[in-house]
């Protein structure tokens, strides 16, 4: 019976002491780490960056391009009406 006492003691105390080295997180990382980790993050960032700046260029020069045909067209479709006009005009009766 003293033996089954000790045993109690001996399976519990194990059973504790595992319990308190499993509740230590294992993925602290180091200082290295943290500072590669930082400059991953810092570079992915900046790619995004690059890509957004790519995108908005490319929207912007296609807007710029579009607009720039439209005047283009209306101004000399307006020259052309006005030619007609000076035409009509100046055709005798």
């Amino acid at each position: 019976m003293i033996f089954r006492r000790y045993l109690l003691n001996i399976l519990l105390s194990a059973a504790a002491a595992s319990l308190a080295f499993a509740g230590v997180p294992q993925d602290a990382q180091s200082p290295k780490q943290d500072v590669k980790d930082a400059g991953h993050a810092t570079k992915n960032a900046a790619k995004d960056t690059g890509r957004a700046t790519k995108n908005s260029a490319a929207r912007a020069g296609h807007a710029t391009k579009r607009t720039s045909k439209r005047a283009a067209h209306k101004t000399a479709r307006k020259t052309r009406q006005g030619a007609q006009n000076v035409e009509d005009k100046t055709q005798p009766h």
